[in-house]
């Protein structure tokens, strides 16, 4: 049951704000598994409540040209199989030192994203183009990186890119970052099966969960207001940096 509302919480999570895995990483390690399985374990049971959550924004996806969405993800996959295979050969804790000061980052980036926005455009000739645009590529391809590592706070990163390099609406930064997710979890996902590092009983019973999550999650973010849905990113950032600080 624990490890069920845990999903269910996690796909709700990661539709709306991201963050998911603060849920699933730790009601794995309670119920017994070890951490390095835990965490590959835990990707295995969100990357399907991307799915929902990508399906639930489809309308915003359709709208978007498909030449970016598709450079986009190869990028995206690219990057989480990159990341996985540096989880398998590399001790944890060397990465999980940085972890809380890269969600404390992606939180403040998010925060002032909107302002930042606000004063490169004011500096540039009505109709040009966004000048942080061209360093949206580069910084999925770190994104994707640390989310096939350690997926904890991969949405509010992919939020907090997204909007720093222009998407002004919020329901458009959420579908890509579902897509996305979904992309470099997928491949992450298949580096950790073939190694052997995924406990599948708990895997495939929190799969089921998140995807359910991950589809009411993905409508409920799309009737909530773009403020609250900006402030459930931030609280959610402020949250896990802290328990990751506190964690050391």
């Amino acid at each position: 049951m624990l490890l069920v509302v845990a999903a269910l919480g996690a796909g709700i999570l990661n539709a709306i704000a991201g963050g998911g895995s603060f849920l699933t990483f730790p009601a794995l390690v309670f119920a017994g598994v070890p951490a390095i399985p835990a965490n590959a374990t835990s990707a295995v049971a969100v990357s399907p409540g991307y799915l929902g959550s990508t399906l639930g924004f489809r309308a915003e996806l359709a709208r978007l040209p498909r030449r970016r969405l598709v450079q986009e993800g190869v990028v995206c996959a690219a990057g989480g199989v990159a990341g996985a295979l540096l989880l398998l050969v590399t001790p944890a804790k060397v990465f999980s030192a940085v972890v809380p000061w890269l969600l404390l980052f992606a939180t403040v980036l998010f925060a002032g994203g909107p302002a930042l926005l606000a004063r490169v455009r004011r500096g540039q000739a009505p109709g040009a183009a966004n000048p942080l645009q061209r360093w949206r590529l580069p910084g999925l391809a770190l994104v994707a990186v640390y989310g096939g590592y350690f997926n904890g706070g991969l949405g509010i990163l992919l939020m907090a890119l997204y909007t720093v390099t222009g998407e002004s609406e919020v329901n458009t930064a959420n579908a890509l970052k579902n897509l996305n997710s979904l992309v470099l979890s997928l491949l992450s996902v298949a580096a950790f099966a073939v190694a052997g590092a995924v406990a599948w009983p708990q895997a495939v019973l929190m799969a089921m969960a998140a995807t359910a999550g991950g589809f009411w999650g993905a409508r409920l973010a799309r009737r909530l207001p773009a403020a609250v849905v900006r402030g459930v990113v931030i609280t959610t950032g402020v949250v896990m940096s802290a328990v990751f600080f506190l964690r050391g």
